[in-house]
């Protein structure tokens, strides 16, 4: 079932920037093409051809980003000494099957599905820069615009990066962008001055003994009642270790050790993600998670080998940007349409720009009104209302509109 409606949600004013009906229906069915297409990170070929081509189309330049897929295009006369406003993209999907039903655009490549929704910021950022193209024809942009289409959002850690490496970043005064939120429903934002988003690494552990029968575990080393110790243990001992405001936590995703009922094995291996809600957290977590997981090996005998991979610090959301895209939403859909929403636990590598320029990250309503079911990223019935891309593409063109002065950057 399509997750469109027919009538159009409420609350839409005449603030110069808005979809023309054909635009509108373009850019739903721009977004399920790339949802019946989806491509990993760094492997996005085929969503940065079309993404191009459209842009093309509109006659924008865009270009692709160094490391092969991805790219940036800007939007009307670059001074030199204005700054641009940015708007950013992520253009890469996930490697679980689509499982949804009765729907035209269902993923046609096995095990890949867009169910982040990173299909609908795609269209969304494609969308703003058609519209914002033709008022910078008609001289109603007030400074340049720079889209930012990237690669790799779910590859730790992160293409965010790569893409400031290849200069996306030169020039911008100030970036926003938007995630989908299933949570929150379609022709709504959720807006958080300061942390949004949690930090979020990747933890490796291989444990190692001498190995023995399971009638003389005295004898040996119990691998598996050690790596059971370092999964249980681990949140407990870190919740002492670090100021709990911080909530830094550890979960587990896998666990493997041993092939038979009665030998001890001589190898086990743990993986999950640490994740952080604060800075001063997510800076000392390398050092404590290191040191608690060899204080709990050592205790029961095994030898630990850790691989702590660096992963994303939290989305901290500029104060004065975050006020901004408060402004602009109301502007376009009323006092309403705008709800505070909670730090979530999620990593998102948005966080990378913001620490070189002030920006801000909107969570965007796909939920539909009234729809009962519940529904979560990164899960295979993920989908999305599809008016939530007419008020992404307004949210931003009236961002643009309404931004005429720059937020001071960070540590200015």
């Amino acid at each position: 079932m399509s997750r469109e409606s027919e009538t159009d949600l409420p609350g839409s004013v005449a603030l110069p920037g808005t979809l023309s009906e054909s635009l509108r229906a373009e850019l739903i069915a721009f977004r399920r093409d790339l949802h019946m297409h989806p491509e990993l990170g760094n492997q996005e070929f085929r969503t940065t051809a079309v993404v191009k081509a459209r842009l093309e189309q509109a006659g924008l330049e865009p270009r692709v980003l160094s490391v092969g897929t991805g790219l940036v295009c800007d939007i009307g006369r670059a001074d030199g000494e204005t700054p641009l406003l940015a708007l950013r993209a992520d253009i890469d999907a996930l490697p679980i099957p689509d499982t949804k039903t009765g729907v035209p655009y269902r993923s046609t490549v096995p095990d890949r599905a867009h169910a982040c929704g990173h299909d609908v910021h795609t269209a969304t950022v494609l969308g703003a820069g058609l519209v914002l193209a033709e008022l910078d024809r008609q001289g109603l942009l007030p400074r340049p615009v720079r889209l930012i289409f990237q690669p790799a959002e779910e590859v730790l850690p992160g293409g965010a990066s790569d893409a400031i490496e290849s200069g996306v970043l030169e020039g911008v005064g100030m970036i926003v962008a938007v995630h989908c939120d299933p949570r929150v429903d379609a022709g709504v934002i959720g807006l958080r001055p300061g942390p949004i988003t949690s930090a979020c690494d990747r933890l490796e552990v291989a444990l190692d003994g001498p190995g023995g029968h399971t009638a003389r575990p005295h004898l040996t080393t119990d691998l598996v009642t050690a790596a059971a110790k370092v999964a249980t243990e681990l949140p407990a001992v870190l919740a002492r270790r670090v100021d709990a405001r911080s909530g830094l936590s550890v979960t587990w995703g896998r666990i493997e050790a041993g092939h038979i009922c009665n030998v001890i094995p001589q190898h086990a291996e743990l993986s999950g993600t640490v994740r952080c809600l604060d800075l001063p957290g997510w800076r000392a977590a390398p050092d404590l998670v290191h040191a608690a997981i060899d204080e709990i090996a050592t205790l029961h005998r095994a030898k630990s080998e850790i691989n702590y991979i660096r992963g994303v610090p939290p989305v901290v959301n500029d104060p004065a940007v975050t006020e901004l895209l408060r402004e602009a939403q109301t502007a376009r859909r009323g006092a309403n349409s705008v709800e505070d929403t909670d730090q979530s636990l999620g990593g998102e590598d948005f966080s990378w720009y913001l620490e070189r320029v002030p920006g801000a990250l909107a969570r965007l309503g796909v939920r539909t009104p009234g729809d009962p079911v519940k529904r979560d990223l990164h899960r295979g019935d993920f989908d999305a209302d599809e008016r939530a891309i007419q008020v992404g593409v307004e949210l931003f063109t009236a961002t643009a509109l309404l931004h005429t002065s720059p937020p001071t950057p960070p540590n200015a």
